[in-house]
């Protein structure tokens, strides 16, 4: 099947669509403008982003929001986590806020959840999540946002997210786990 990724992240789209084989995604067009992710969890954001984009150009849409959750924050900044420090933030002053903001060891997960909107028809979301602690520092230079201080889980070797190969990530993020369970319910 084809669909339209609700993004102009190009790598966003490369990722997607290699955790998806058997589907095509290309980039949303300059022209569709999508409204505020003003939802309050991840699978309104992602529904927002999708049901806009399908709407506007009249094809399936695939739409993604995800974000890292802290226990010691009581979920934050979860939906606010690209705009933790700031609306203009970067990646960089978000990391900087979270580290000063969360213990070493502390419980946190990513959370990814993926819309997607068939017009005239189907409407529906999965989940990805990985949990992890936080890094008593960063390491690593793979990966973007809070990667440098995401101990996952599922790392035998209790690397960072940033320390592992884009294959050893896909295989235990959240946005390659809620892939997953989009490609079986795609059925691919």
């Amino acid at each position: 099947m084809e669909f339209v990724l609700a993004t102009r992240n190009a790598h966003k789209v490369s990722e997607l669509a290699a955790l998806l084989p058997g589907h095509t995604l290309r980039g949303l067009p300059d022209e569709v403008v999508l409204p505020p992710e003003i939802a309050k969890d991840f699978a309104g954001n992602a529904l927002i982003k999708a049901r806009a984009a399908a709407e506007a150009l009249g094809v399936a849409v695939i739409a993604d929001d995800s974000g890292l959750c802290a226990d010691a924050l009581g979920g934050r900044p979860g939906v606010r986590s690209a705009r933790y420090a700031g609306e203009d933030a970067t990646d960089e002053q978000n990391l900087e806020k979270l580290i000063r903001e969360v213990p070493v060891g502390s419980v946190i997960s990513y959370v990814c959840v993926i819309a997607v909107v068939v017009p005239g028809g189907e409407e529906f979301t999965v989940e990805g999540r990985c949990s992890g602690r936080m890094a008593a520092g960063r390491h690593g230079t793979g990966g973007f946002g809070y990667d440098p201080v995401f101990l996952a889980d599922g790392d035998p070797q209790g690397r960072t997210m940033a320390e592992l190969s884009p294959e050893e990530k896909g295989a235990i993020s959240h946005r390659g786990r809620a892939a997953r369970a989009l490609a079986e319910r795609l059925g691919a």
